[in-house]
C-alpha cells in the first residue's frame, strides 16, 4: 500500500524529508510495504540515536527486537545501512549491536552491574557521534530515491 500525498506539498527536497518524517510518526509498523518498513527501521535508528543513543533505541524498539530476535534485527538494520551507503554506521552496529543488546537485557534482569553496560554503551555512542551528521545526509538522499515507492502523488 502506498500513502497518498498531494503533489502541491512537494515543492523542494526538504518537503520530501518532511513528508517521510511525518509518515514515520504515524506509521503502523510493520506493514506489507517492505520499502516503508525499511525506512521505518533506519529512520527509527537515526532518530533514537540522535536523541538518546543506543539505550533510547533499545527502550523504544525492544518489542521488535524481542519479536524477531537480536540477530535478525541487527542483520536487517546493517543490511539497510549498507544499502544506503552508511557503511560506517553498519560497522558500528556489527561491532557493538548484539553485544550491547545482550548487556542491556542482562542489566534489565539485574545480572550485571550498570557500569558494565555503560562502558560499552559509551563506546558505541561515541563511535556514532564521531561521524557527525553523515547519516542524516544519507537518509535525505535515500528518502528522495524511494519516495515514489512509499507515496502516491495525487492532484489537489
Amino acid at each position: 500500500m502506498k500513502y497518498k500525498l498531494n503533489k502541491s506539498k512537494i515543492l523542494k527536497a526538504d518537503d520530501i524529508w518532511n513528508a517521510v518524517v511525518d509518515l514515520m510518526g504515524e506509521y503502523k509498523f510493520p506493514t506489507e510495504n517492505q520499502v516503508a518498513n525499511k525506512v521505518y527501521i533506519v529512520f527509527d535508528y537515526y532518530s533514537e540515536l540522535e536523541s538518546g543513543g543506543h539505550e533510547k533505541l533499545f527502550d523504544w524498539s525492544s518489542w521488535y527486537i524481542d519479536e524477531i530476535g537480536v540477530n535478525n534485527y541487527f542483520r536487517e538494520l546493517t543490511s539497510i545501512l549498507e544499502d544506503i551507503n552508511a557503511h560506517d554506521y553498519s560497522l558500528i552496529e556489527q561491532e557493538y549491536g548484539e553485544k550491547l543488546w545482550n548487556l542491556y537485557k542482562a542489566l534489565e534482569n539485574d545480572e550485571i552491574a550498570e557500569e558494565d553496560f555503560c562502558n560499552v554503551l559509551e563506546q558505541a555512542d561515541n563511535e556514532y557521534l564521531k561521524l557527525g551528521s553523515k547519516l542524516g545526509d544519507l537518509l535525505e538522499v535515500y528518502f528522495m530515491k524511494i519516495f515514489t515507492e512509499v507515496f502516491e502523488l495525487v492532484e489537489d
